[in-house]
């Protein structure tokens, strides 16, 4: 029983540090662009004419 007078009042402050530590992620800018990132991967920058004059040259 008086192990609830201290792990109440922990949790609660943990909560709130969870909430407070996201709500500064989202104004930072942490969740504007999720998608961006993941598909930018996929967008290949090389062309195959470029390759081949590499390796001729």
């Amino acid at each position: 029983m008086e192990a609830l007078y201290v792990l109440i009042p922990l949790s609660t402050v943990l909560v709130f540090l969870a909430i407070w530590v996201f709500f500064r992620a989202s104004d930072s800018g942490q969740f504007d662009d999720l998608e961006g990132p993941a598909l930018r991967i996929l967008h290949d920058d090389d062309s195959p004419v470029a390759a081949d004059d590499q390796a001729a040259g």
